[in-house]
């Protein structure tokens, strides 16, 4: 084994099963580790009434933990038992800002994404993922059909 990480930006949508196989065979193939990386996304521009700020907190909290037992835990379960070592978090945030922060940290190797991510009208106008990614992160990246 390496000491290469490769960072994967892991939404657990029906499309991920790519990327994580992708990332997967790649890491054998180099001898790294995985770190899953799922964002949940969260403006600091939205507007939230007082009584929205109060119950904001409880409601983190449980998305959270959803994201974890049902997303998260059993990705980590698929690159562990593909004999590979791999960690994983769940972040709150701009998603193309925190997966380019968590590679400097981790010192990746690579960023591995999938292509297809946010369809809405705010991606076509702003940028999906992939291309944010391509343009801002510290390591090659690789996206994923």
């Amino acid at each position: 084994m390496s000491d290469e990480i490769f960072v994967v930006a892991y939404e657990g949508d029906d499309d991920s099963s790519n990327v994580l196989d992708y990332a997967i065979a790649r890491a054998r193939k180099d001898g790294a580790a995985l770190h899953l990386v799922h964002v949940l996304e969260w403006s600091a521009y939205s507007f939230l009434t007082p009584q929205e700020i109060e119950e904001r907190h409880a409601r983190r909290k449980q998305e959270l933990a959803r994201a974890k037992s049902a997303i998260l835990d059993p990705a980590l379960a698929m690159v562990e038992a593909a004999g590979l070592p791999a960690t994983g978090e769940i972040r709150y945030g701009q998603v193309v800002e925190l997966i380019a922060e968590i590679a400097t940290a981790k010192s990746a190797a690579m960023i591995v994404v999938g292509r297809s991510g946010s369809n809405s009208v705010a991606a076509r106008v702003f940028g999906s993922v992939p291309i944010g990614l391509a343009q801002i992160a510290p390591v090659p990246t690789v996206i994923v059909p």
